[in-house]
């Protein structure tokens, strides 16, 4: 029992000792990086404002570490995702805010229905918009080392934002990785294509609509998006069709690709039109085809997830056909 204590009391001294050892590294390396925010015009009553009290924050590392145990297959992600039950609450929400989301796309060409469709996914419109104060996870995720020089540069962006007023190191909450409001921007985000629409001064997307929905327009407006396309629609395809044309990098014109025999997914024939287009199985072989157009790419840059951009191009078709 005496050895079992001895090794107990020992094993317990190693451990503080190992925490102290790294809160002290901790604290050496948040005082360099306050310094170099000095120099990038951060001021030091936001620094201070920003990291009282600060530790890091150990769920935040799990959580950047952890691997998904399984992975969905598209049927799975695309029930999960677009429901019913959303595609309902998104013809709610884009009643109730009808005035100002059709403000918002005569000024940035994007069609309402498809702001909804991001607010949907990204947060279950408003709902969820994450739990974690972002200067902590973002100086956890600094200092961890294993994506360092991005987040680091995320932090010194989100100490602009609170420098700016935008919003105060208390109420800047997000995601574990640094994604922020209704829309999850990450910081870099916020800085190139937040928007104060409703003009108080503050560019707010985490309680602001006007400005969540004008930034994500201005986010997709600025990639290119085109108000007058769709995302792109379900199509057959011909039997022997060479799947080496599947995938992004192989464009060609709707009527080019109706003469190699593509059709709509009921069999009637492509439009006749000139607008560029790709080919897409997300499900791969055997599972169902897509022609997709420029905008479904704009998704892409807010997501590069096929599955993500399947999700907001198909959840805005159903909340539009009300």
């Amino acid at each position: 029992m005496i050895r079992i204590w001895k090794f107990a009391v020992a094993f317990g001294a190693a451990i503080l000792c190992a925490n102290t050892a790294f809160a002290i590294e901790f604290d050496r390396w948040l005082e360099a990086l306050k310094t170099e925010a000095l120099t990038k015009g951060i001021s030091q009553s936001t620094l201070d404002a920003a990291f009282k009290g600060i530790k890091p924050i150990p769920r935040v590392v799990e959580l950047d570490r952890k691997q998904p145990e399984f992975t969905l297959t598209y049927k799975q992600y695309m029930q999960r995702v677009t429901p019913n039950s959303r595609v309902q609450k998104g013809r709610r929400n884009l009643e109730a805010n009808r005035k100002i989301l059709n403000e918002v796309s005569r000024k940035y060409g994007v069609q309402p229905q498809f702001i909804v469709a991001f607010w949907g996914i990204e947060t279950d419109f408003g709902r969820v918009t994450g739990g974690f104060k972002v200067i902590p996870a973002l100086a956890t995720l600094a200092h961890d080392g294993r994506r360092s020089k991005f987040f680091r540069r995320e932090l010194f962006y989100a100490l602009r934002i609170l420098e700016e007023g935008h919003i105060s190191a208390k109420n800047m909450v997000g995601s574990w990785a640094g994604a922020m409001g209704q829309s999850q921007f990450m910081p870099s985000s916020f800085i190139g294509y937040a928007v104060d629409h409703d003009g108080d001064g503050r560019k707010d997307i985490w309680t602001t609509k006007a400005d969540v929905f004008a930034s994500a327009a201005n986010y997709l407006s600025k990639y290119g998006w085109r108000g007058d396309e769709r995302w792109g629609r379900q199509i057959t395809l011909p039997t022997g069709f060479d799947q080496k044309m599947v995938g992004l990098k192989t464009k060609k014109t709707i009527q080019e690709w109706a003469a190699l025999g593509l059709t709509k997914a009921n069999g009637a024939p492509l439009p006749r039109s000139d607008l560029s287009a790709s080919v897409i199985q997300p499900a791969k072989e055997g599972g169902p085809a897509f022609l997709v157009y420029k905008n479904y790419r704009v998704i892409l840059k807010w997501n590069r997830s096929h599955y993500f951009a399947m999700a907001v191009g198909h959840l805005a078709d159903r909340i539009a056909a009300n």
